[in-house]
């Protein structure tokens, strides 16, 4: 019960920071915005090759470009810890009876959600675009983008913890965000591109947050696909929590 309680304060006081930041969450969403913008119009007849599975190249591209605004976002969350760290604030913390769990997790809960919000906003400027969405699609699309933010999240603190070094965590998420955006059906069907890189796809975290979405957004019917992605979501992101609570508790030996 201390560990929510705890959880719930240590979530709040994150927001008030974020609040008095609301650029941190616009900086978040220019290169998303600007992707969305470009890509939009400069593959628009890219829906013309024969086996496209969409009429519309936003309608395709927007859910793509939803999980990379949270993804972004979430893969930064270690420079947070990092700026406690960097304060002397963690260490305080951890004088005090806050449960040590509430630590990672408030943290967390935040980033679930500005993630929420910036998913919303990037879905209202895809509307605005041109892009058509069911209501209960829109629904599972942002589940899953948050849920894919979260466990990068985790995965960023985790690293945070272990380096301890701002400028070596924000070259390890740029060195491995990217190839995971491209090696995924972020801009282009799956049965289009070649062979070993649908294979590799088919592993990868942020790809099944991108079919999921994009499934549910355009699907009539059957939602097993979407179901089982929301499954290896969730249990990516359960493993990535765990990471991120062994690592901080191995911190806490050190000190």
């Amino acid at each position: 019960m201390d560990a929510i309680l705890h959880s719930w304060f240590l979530m709040i006081r994150n927001l008030s920071y974020m609040v008095r930041s609301p650029f941190i969450i616009g900086m978040n969403i220019i290169q998303p915005v600007l992707w969305m913008l470009l890509f939009s119009a400069v593959f628009q007849n890219i829906v013309e090759i024969p086996g496209f599975t969409a009429s519309s190249y936003i309608d395709f591209l927007s859910p793509g470009i939803v999980v990379m605004s949270t993804l972004m976002a979430g893969s930064y969350a270690g420079l947070g810890l990092l700026v406690d760290y960097n304060q002397g604030v963690l260490n305080r913390f951890l004088v005090t009876p806050v449960h040590r769990v509430s630590i990672i997790i408030g943290s967390l809960l935040q980033h679930a959600v500005t993630l929420t919000v910036q998913g919303f906003i990037m879905i209202g400027l895809a509307m605005l675009l041109g892009a058509e969405f069911n209501g209960g699609g829109i629904i599972v699309l942002i589940f899953c983008a948050v849920i894919l933010g979260i466990a990068f999240g985790a995965l960023s603190m985790a690293l945070a913890i272990t380096i301890r070094q701002e400028e070596a965590l924000t070259s390890a998420v740029a060195f491995s965000t990217m190839p995971l955006l491209f090696l995924s059906e972020l801009f282009m069907p799956l049965d289009l591109v070649p062979n070993w890189m649908a294979a590799l796809a088919g592993f990868n975290p942020v790809n099944w947050a991108i079919a999921a979405g994009r499934e549910a957004l355009m699907t009539s019917g059957g939602w097993s696909d979407v179901w089982l992605s929301i499954c290896y979501l969730l249990s990516f992101a359960f493993i990535s929590i765990g990471l991120a609570i062994l690592v901080f508790h191995r911190y806490q030996k050190t000190l």
